[in-house]
């Protein structure tokens, strides 16, 4: 790896340390999720959209929504973004209802509002195993992908493929370690869930202005988007290519310094 004074070097730009100090303002957020409590003190005034998906005459559409979050998991996953940059610009994209749970169809639409309002950076720390949305999935993330949207997926915390997740040349994949130092997250290059980050007993925001601590790999996934929301805001107009090899470069560098640590 190459450094010059305490920067690292990837292809075609260089990275200084400055970004660690970033606060992700002006980068914009979507989670698409079961919602997020707009009301909760860690979130109160940073979330600048809410909409959720309805059925109308077999199609699905956006509407503007009061209803916050049904199941917590959207609020748990923006409060880890919001911890690591307070200032970024949440657009929430309701399409789980309680528990967690909601329809194919919906995700996918969720997904291709997000590209066509071109958010900067797409939360989906949700997935599915279903062959039939294989295809229209990747095409979507192929299209995330030309429009400069970048996108985090977390990984099934079942042993089973998921969807997006395993698109590895079209978005960023995430599963879970047990690593505290949201800054120190690796990146396992060759595998199928390239990236790691915190994901084990995470205290985050909960509904009715509480917090838990939770596991799992949804809650690794907005470690890295918050991490993405730095970088953009101390390097604008990275694309999801040059973010991707940035996130590579500072892991190489996490891993290197961890070495010469216990030597």
């Amino acid at each position: 790896m190459n450094q010059i004074e305490g920067s690292i070097k990837v292809p075609y730009f260089q990275i200084d340390e400055s970004w660690k100090s970033r606060t992700g303002k002006g980068v914009s957020v979507a989670v698409i999720d079961s919602g997020i409590d707009t009301n909760h003190p860690d979130l109160c005034g940073k979330v600048k959209e809410s909409v959720e998906a309805r059925l109308d005459n077999k199609r699905i559409i956006f509407e503007p929504s009061e209803a916050g979050d049904s199941a917590g998991h959207g609020t748990a996953c923006a409060g880890i973004i919001s911890r690591i940059a307070p200032d970024a610009e949440f657009y929430s994209i309701k399409v789980l209802g309680a528990g967690g749970l909601g329809d194919g169809q919906a995700f996918l639409a969720g997904l291709e509002y997000a590209i066509k309002n071109r958010y900067q950076i797409v939360n989906l720390s949700l997935g599915t195993t279903k062959p039939q949305f294989f295809a229209p999935l990747h095409d979507l993330l192929d299209r995330a992908y030309q429009a400069g949207c970048i996108v985090v997926a977390a990984a099934n915390n079942l042993p089973q493929p998921s969807f997006p997740s395993v698109f590895s040349s079209s978005l960023i994949s995430v599963s879970k370690s047990e690593e505290a130092n949201y800054f120190n997250f690796g990146f396992r290059y060759g595998e199928v869930i390239e990236l790691t980050a915190p994901g084990v007993n995470i205290h985050t925001a909960w509904l009715g202005g509480g917090y838990r601590n939770l596991t799992g790999n949804s809650f690794a996934c907005p470690h890295i988007v918050g991490i993405i929301a730095l970088l953009l805001e101390a390097n604008p107009g990275l694309t999801p290519f040059q973010i991707k090899s940035a996130l590579y470069a500072i892991a190489k560098e996490n891993q290197i310094h961890e070495t010469e640590m216990e030597k």
